[in-house]
């Protein structure tokens, strides 16, 4: 049945709806990072974030206002490279964070310098991720290293490597070299965090199979896993020797948590199966569940 104009408009009110939720949590998760762990023990972290959190220490004025400061330009930088929507969104949760560390006061969880680190990384981080999901950033590193990217033969990961080096040297001759070294367990654990609530348990896994029983295998992963095939046509050999006949090279893509089950019944299949993994950072389309970042 087609879908009436009025059921395509509530689902677009649904989809709207729920994205702002995960911004909104993603807000108060990360404060709650930042005012319960990392503010009141003078830690930092890396990206934007931690430049207004060093910033902030220099000169005691609140983080809030360095945090709307610093992004701004970044926030303008999305705009044109990214879109206005997104531009808009990330403006949002950039004032919605800095407005709740400003006028909300969270308790101070712990004095523990070790467990100031990795829970303030992970809430931080576990907030950060949640408003990627709602389609907008609260840290405009990432906006930075989409743009350079573009201008320069550094990948984003390079670029976002190279920023917090600086900031963590820098921390270290302004903070101590302890201190330092204790935020930059903090940007571990954090940027750790991001991955995982970006990517989850679903981080997906492209298999490339080559066995003579092509079929039987065809067939496991398309009626008992549930997934799509993409069938190349090959041949076997080993250095200069190639055999004429043709062979079916079988391409399917999993979540980490069926590819045990798919090396297994493979295995069983044919253990003389030749098998390549590789992680997918980003799939589309498919039989292949997308959950929308933007």
């Amino acid at each position: 049945m087609k879908p009436t104009r009025r059921s395509r408009h509530l689902l677009y009110l649904r989809v709207r709806l729920g994205r702002a939720v995960l911004i909104a949590l993603g807000v108060l998760l990360a404060a709650f990072g930042l005012k319960g762990f990392l503010v009141p023990n003078h830690f930092i972290d890396g990206g934007i974030t931690g430049i207004s959190l060093l910033t902030a220490q220099l000169t005691g004025v609140p983080v809030s206002l360095w945090l709307i400061l610093f992004n701004s330009p970044f926030i303008y930088l999305g705009m044109k490279q990214i879109s206005y929507g997104f531009a808009f969104k990330t403006a949002l949760a950039i004032i919605s964070l800095a407005l709740v560390i400003y006028f909300i006061d969270f308790p101070v969880i712990t004095n523990d310098k070790l467990l100031i680190s990795i829970f303030g990384g992970f809430f931080l981080g576990s907030g950060i991720g949640l408003a990627i999901r709602g389609g907008a950033v609260i840290d405009g590193t990432e906006i930075l290293a989409v743009y350079i990217n573009r201008k320069s033969v550094l990948s984003m990961g390079d670029i976002i490597l190279l920023i917090n080096v600086f900031i963590f040297i820098f921390a270290a001759f302004i903070l101590g070299i302890e201190t330092a070294l204790y935020s930059i367990l903090t940007y571990l654990s954090a940027s750790k965090t991001v991955d995982f609530i970006i990517q989850g348990i679903e981080e997906y896994t492209g298999v490339t199979i080559i066995s003579n029983k092509s079929v039987a295998v065809k067939e496991m992963i398309t009626e008992q896993l549930g997934r799509g095939v993409t069938i190349y046509k090959g041949e076997k050999g080993l250095g200069d020797q190639f055999k004429s006949k043709d062979i079916d090279i079988i391409f399917t893509v999993v979540t980490r948590l069926e590819l045990s089950k798919l090396k297994n019944e493979v295995e069983r299949i044919d253990h003389k199966a030749f098998m390549v993994m590789n992680p997918i950072n980003d799939t589309k389309g498919g039989l292949i569940k997308k959950r929308p970042l933007h």
